[in-house]
């Protein structure tokens, strides 16, 4: 199959990344790799978009430091961005939202260049007389779109089980429509959780299991406790990550009871609803 026959995929991490890790990182590259072994899909792009602060989880900082720290953990990167829509939203915004505003920014996007070469092609004939673009594969068509993936971590799969954290409507969506790349986790067993959901069983050729055979458990809670007892984080975060925590002063006992007395917005919203 070549390049041009492969489905083209945009990986979409959504989190608190409080702060961002390694292991973040570690995620988009397992699942491209992934991915692309299947020999159908070729990643052309990753977007970690930051939770706003109208989650309100249990030391959560603010979005500003949590944005700069992902630009500057992917700023020697070729492929993945960060995104500051959902962050920047006054309230809280479902994943669901988060994902469908991205593959409507995809598809303008797409649509966008259709738009372009096209013109580019009328210009150039009217000018020099001749037809320019004959090959197809100058055209960017919409079956060219990329398909927006979303890249969790197997507890973020398995939290689709816990009441009021997620609207019904939203699973099916996020997984029935878009599909989600999930790294495993030491000690989880998302193939079971799968097995037991019916929606995700419905929808099971949507989820692409990613294996990572080398471990690495890096998790953000553990980075704070550190950060907080004056422990060393390097190598657990890119160097100007720790730099910009260290300069900054982030995480400390104080920081970590932000939102304590909180109720987490979904559970606000949903609750409030049933």
């Amino acid at each position: 199959m070549s390049s041009r026959e492969k489905t083209k995929v945009v990986l979409l991490a959504c989190g608190s990344f409080n702060p961002i890790t390694n292991m973040h990182l570690r995620m988009f590259e397992l699942a491209r790799d992934h991915l692309e072994d299947t020999g159908r899909y070729r990643v052309v792009k990753g977007i970690i978009s930051p939770v706003g602060d109208s989650y309100k989880k249990k030391g959560l900082i603010e979005a500003c430091h949590r944005l700069e720290m992902a630009r500057l953990a992917t700023q020697n990167s070729d492929w993945i961005t960060v995104d500051d829509w959902e962050s920047q939203q006054t309230e809280w915004v479902e994943t669901a939202k988060v994902v469908r505003h991205h593959a409507e920014l995809i598809s303008s996007e797409n649509n966008n260049d259709d738009v372009d070469t096209v013109r580019c092609g009328k210009r150039r004939k009217l000018e020099q007389n001749t037809i320019i673009c004959q090959s197809s594969s100058y055209i960017n068509t919409k079956e060219d779109t990329p398909h927006l993936n979303l890249l969790c971590g197997a507890d973020v799969l398995e939290s689709f089980g816990v009441p009021n954290l997620w609207k019904p409507e939203d699973i099916e969506e996020i997984v029935g429509r878009y599909g989600v790349a999930c790294i495993t986790r030491c000690g989880s067993d998302p193939e079971k959780f799968i097995n037991q959901s019916d929606v995700l069983y419905k929808h099971r050729k949507n989820i692409y299991m990613v294996r990572e055979w080398v471990t690495n458990e890096i998790s953000a809670t553990h980075v704070r406790r550190a950060l907080r007892r004056g422990q060393s984080v390097l190598y657990l975060l890119p160097d100007p990550v720790v730099r910009y925590i260290q300069e900054h002063s982030l995480y400390s006992a104080e920081s970590e009871q932000m939102n304590a007395d909180a109720i987490l917005a979904p559970f606000q919203k949903y609750t409030s609803t049933n």
